[in-house]
Formats: C-alpha cells, sequence, structure tokens
C-alpha cells in the first residue's frame, strides 16, 4: 500500500518532470537528457527525486523480511561456528568514518 508521504513525493516528481517537459522540451527525452534536467534541480528537488527514485526500486517488504531472515541465520551460523572474526562497534564505526571521509576527499578533490 502507498503511504500519503510516497502518493506526495511521487506527484512532486511528476509535476516536476512535466513542467520541465512542458517549457523545455516537445520530445520524449533520452536519459542522459532527463538526467541532466534532474541534476539542474535544486537539492530538495533533487532530494525528492533520488527519494522516489530508490523506492521504486524496492522490493515488496515480505520478500526483504525473507531475504534478511535468510541472512541473518547465515551470518549468526558463522559465527557461532567462529568462521568469522567480529568487529567492536566501536572499530567498525571509526572504519566507517574514515571510508566516508576519505570518499568526500575524493569527489571534492580536483
Amino acid at each position: 500500500m502507498i503511504q500519503p508521504s510516497e502518493m506526495l513525493a511521487r506527484s512532486l516528481i511528476l509535476n516536476t518532470i512535466q513542467r520541465f517537459r512542458n517549457e523545455c522540451y516537445t520530445d520524449v527525452m533520452s536519459t542522459d537528457e532527463l538526467l541532466a534536467e534532474v541534476l539542474r534541480l535544486t537539492r530538495v528537488d533533487r532530494a525528492r527525486v533520488a527519494e522516489e527514485l530508490l523506492s521504486s526500486l524496492e522490493q515488496d517488504d515480505d520478500d526483504v523480511a525473507a531475504a534478511w531472515a535468510t541472512e541473518l541465520e547465515r551470518r549468526s551460523r558463522e559465527v557461532a561456528e567462529g568462521r568469522v572474526q567480529t568487529t567492536s562497534w566501536n572499530t567498525a564505526r571509526a572504519e566507517i568514518l574514515k571510508e566516508l571521509e576519505q570518499r568526500r576527499a575524493r569527489r571534492t578533490a580536483p
């Protein structure tokens, strides 16, 4: 079932796309043209587009829940059998933050 916030986001996206089509195009846009137009949107509007696109890729909740249950069982079994080495939250968090910092630096590097 589509949530009211999802309906609003979809409506905003469709309205934005229609506005650009009415203002800029008479023919159907290619994917590259659409992407170029979306990238010209404000940060807030791009976030709305991104949210809508991501939600369109999501699987049904039942499929996701079943897949995660299987994955959690596998991981728990590996830990219980000693086949994987666990990491403390502090270590994992530090590694995640370091990786994010490196990615940001690469994006902003000339």
